[in-house]
């Protein structure tokens, strides 16, 4: 048998060790032990310490955050890293806009059932639509808050913005989230006023490319036909283009993918440089050839990414690992603070 071991080019003596899970382990700890594991666990503990670096002052943050997260309960982990100053920019969906201004003024999401015993997932959907309830996997969501919403959106935010002529989309979320904001205080509802409200009282500019694809932006199409409210889906373009090609250095963390991971990335195509630091939380597998699943290395072919940008891909949960890699990152943060 022959010794290869002065052949081995690729081979590092780096063994692999074991995780631990003990009583009182604080989650950067968990984070930590992660490291010495392989396959998922290793990769988490690497996306902890890329995103601990991306909260540094001198790197400017891109938050993609894509996927039903705002119902699902992620809402206060974006809110509160937009208030800590950890979101430079935020790029979203219209259907996260309207759950979060949803829970701004006064609704609530529920629990609930894929498919209850003794149902089909049909029968249980068949009588969720006749009792006025919609349905997120197993969240529930009353329809009589949708109506809650559109009357906020007229009342408080297109009336205001039908005399600026064509306004931009981040423009619309700005203008949407001081309205959360001073309805959530007005009425004294007890849950946060949000991500939205976080971001108007912060200056963090939010972006949403493709809100049409949503209550959002259907209740704005409504209300242009009866007004002269419209809006200019190219005009947040040069703002986001400006803020990429002014960043000494940049991060992404892309939480899901679709339209929010590829707008945050393409916004490097036009600049001199590219993303420093990515992190990227999906469960949509890469050899699809889709983009929510592609790999971030794939990203750097196209030139998003730096040749030496530290970077990692994440394929799980993401209403698990974002919590996790948040509290991680933000724990060894405050420590080397």
């Amino acid at each position: 048998m022959s010794d290869h071991t002065d052949e081995r080019e690729t081979f590092h003596h780096d063994p692999i060790g074991h995780a631990e899970a003990r009583a009182g382990m604080t989650v950067g700890e968990l984070a930590d032990s992660y490291g010495e594991a392989g396959i998922g666990a290793s990769d988490i503990h690497e996306a902890v310490d890329i995103y601990s670096e991306m909260l540094d002052d001198d790197v400017t943050t891109f938050f993609g955050l894509a996927g039903a997260m705002v119902p699902t309960g992620m809402r206060a982990i974006v809110s509160e890293l937009i208030r800590d100053g950890h979101i430079d920019v935020l790029v979203t969906t219209g259907a996260n806009c309207t759950h979060d201004s949803i829970e701004a003024i006064g609704g609530k999401h529920h629990h609930g059932e894929v498919t209850p015993e003794g149902r089909t997932e049909r029968e249980h959907d068949e009588t969720l639509r006749d009792e006025g309830v919609d349905r997120i996997y197993n969240v529930y969501l009353p329809q009589e808050h949708f109506a809650l919403f559109e009357n906020h959106l007229r009342d408080e935010v297109f009336s205001t913005l039908e005399d600026e002529g064509a306004v931009s989309i981040q423009r619309m979320t700005e203008e949407l989230g001081r309205a959360n904001a001073a309805v959530n205080e007005r009425e004294d509802v007890p849950e946060d006023a949000g991500v939205l409200a976080a971001a108007y009282e912060n200056d963090v500019p939010v972006y949403c490319p493709a809100f049409q694809d949503s209550v959002l932006g259907l209740q704005a199409w409504m209300y242009s036909q009866t007004s002269e409210f419209t809006v200019d889906a190219l005009a947040d373009m040069t703002q986001i283009t400006d803020i990429a090609y002014e960043a000494d250095s940049a991060g992404a963390m892309v939480v899901g993918g679709g339209v929010p991971k590829n707008y945050v990335l393409q916004t490097m195509l036009v600049s001199p440089d590219a993303y420093d630091y990515a992190v990227q939380l999906t469960m949509d597998p890469s050899n699809t050839g889709g983009l929510s699943g592609a790999t971030l290395d794939e990203a750097r072919s196209w030139g998003k990414l730096e040749k030496d940008a530290r970077n990692v891909s994440v394929y799980a949960d993401a209403t698990i690992t974002l919590p996790l890699v948040v509290a991680a990152a933000r724990e060894r943060h405050s420590t080397d603070a």
